[in-house]
């Protein structure tokens, strides 16, 4: 593959900023300039357009004026088979899991269905800006050969898995433990590390889940050490009643994935609304993350996850966004973005309510707080370290690998234009770090996927919006 170079307005990271509150801008690499020089899909030089370009005089350069050019989006938590049942009528999470999810999950075991729900799934990630995404599929052999087969095609770096459940679940949908096991062997040994492919073991949650399973997913995550857990944790206050009455020799809901020494780096448990301060603490030392799913914490009436102690720097929890579409009633990123601004003023709501606040209440308002910059971090570096993947993928660093998305501020209600106008106004039609920290603000709160202009993977075009 020839070099190639891209030239246009780029932001990424360089740290985290809820380490420099007062100063996030000291954690964000900005060039209002720069070129973006890929290699067989693989970022070799990065910098100012006029310091970079003369070492590179043969490239051929493609340009992307009047966008806002950032590492491709992470989701750290979705549904490939609820592609479909997306904005069905939400009610809480069990009844709505069984009148809509499993019915709709079943019929990814006919490959046809799998194929076309699969290329729809793949689509709207790519049109959402989305270019990594850690998936859950179906306990079925056959959808999981179609992710695997279809992230292969468009070459995305895609982390899945076979889905397990055995209790709570129709008896058409369940797996059995030693069914799970042989399953997941088969896959993990055609597909982990085949590509951009790697391999999540995928208890669904503690409720559906019976000691055997969870005992079969620790003996292929001893066999296998490099493998990514991926479940579901205290979303739902009826859910965690019936883990805890399942699995009673347990006093929480981590307590059950630590039972089987499921809990380290690469577990990521989605939701965590009804984590305990004690659960977050060990979720942080022991190098875990939680995926937080503000669209779909609201849609079916979960909860308001605790931002702010989640990042309470004596603890700190690793964390990701996640669509968690279908229960998420969005693909796109940036509405989750949204929501989780929303979120995290709520709790404010809540804190600030008190009628003496703490100073750690105050510590814990001020993390809840969503910039554009600490948004947008955890969409990129900050998704990308949740899940250890921050060597391939998240910055412009030299070495990672080519994925990036191009937004267009202009774009999303009718008026969009003109509301953007007023910031470029304001700063003399001049595009600096501050107007463009101020037009993301406005695409996460306003915008959606139309905002996304063109999304690439590994140095090549994936997606152009018509």
């Amino acid at each position: 593959m020839a070099l190639k170079a891209v030239r246009g307005t780029f932001l990424d990271f360089i740290d985290d900023p809820w380490k420099h509150v007062g100063n996030e801008e000291a954690a964000v690499r900005f060039q209002l300039d720069g070129l973006l020089v890929i290699e067989d899909g693989i970022i070799v030089d990065f910098g100012p357009y006029d310091e970079v370009a003369p070492k590179h005089p043969d490239v051929e350069v493609t340009e992307i004026a009047d966008r806002i050019i950032l590492p491709g989006f992470i989701d750290g938590h979705i549904h490939l088979p609820q592609t479909r049942v997306l904005g069905a009528y939400g009610e809480q999470l069990l009844p709505w899991l069984q009148k809509w999810v499993f019915p709709e999950e079943h019929r990814y075991a006919e490959r046809d269905y799998a194929e076309e729900g699969t290329k729809h799934f793949f689509d709207n990630l790519l049109a959402s800006g989305t270019t990594t995404a850690q998936t859950f599929t179906t306990g079925n052999l056959t959808c999981n050969e179609v992710f695997f087969e279809e992230a292969s095609r468009r070459n995305m770096r895609m982390i899945g898995g076979l889905t397990g459940i055995d209790r709570h679940v129709p008896e058409y949908f369940a797996n059995t433990p030693e069914q799970f096991y042989e399953d997941s062997k088969t896959l993990i040994e055609k597909w982990h590390g085949q590509g951009r492919n790697l391999y999540a073991l995928t208890p669904r949650f503690g409720f559906g889940a019976s000691n055997e399973l969870l005992a079969a997913c620790q003996k292929l995550k001893t066999e296998h050490p490099d493998l990514w857990i991926n479940t579901h944790i205290s979303e739902n206050p009826a859910e965690i009643h019936g883990v805890l009455a399942l699995h009673d020799d347990c006093h929480d809901y981590l307590g059950v994935y630590e039972k089987f020494d499921l809990v380290g780096p690469k577990f990521t448990g989605g939701h965590g609304v009804w984590l305990s301060n004690d659960e977050f603490r060990r979720l942080s030392d022991k190098g875990a993350a939680v995926a937080f799913c503000p669209s779909s914490n609201l849609y079916l009436g979960s909860g308001l996850f605790r931002l702010g102690k989640a990042l309470d720097p004596e603890h700190r929890v690793l964390l990701s966004i996640g669509t968690d579409m279908g229960g998420g009633n969005r693909f796109s990123l940036l509405n989750s973005l949204e929501d989780a601004y929303k979120v995290g003023m709520l709790q404010n709501t809540i804190l600030d309510g008190s009628i003496v606040p703490s100073d750690q209440d105050l510590a814990e308002s001020e993390r809840n707080k969503l910039s554009s910059l600490r948004a947008f971090y955890l969409l990129t570096r900050g998704g990308a370290e949740s899940l250890y993947i921050d060597d391939k993928v998240g910055t412009f660093d030299i070495g990672k690998e080519a994925d990036f998305v191009a937004l267009d501020w202009t774009q999303g209600p009718p008026a969009a234009p003109w509301h953007a106008s007023l910031l470029l106004e304001k700063a003399g039609d001049v595009l600096n770090l501050q107007t463009v920290t101020d037009l993301l603000f406005g695409v996460m709160m306003v915008a959606d996927e139309r905002a996304v202009d063109q999304t690439w993977v590994m140095g090549e075009l994936a997606y152009q919006k018509a």
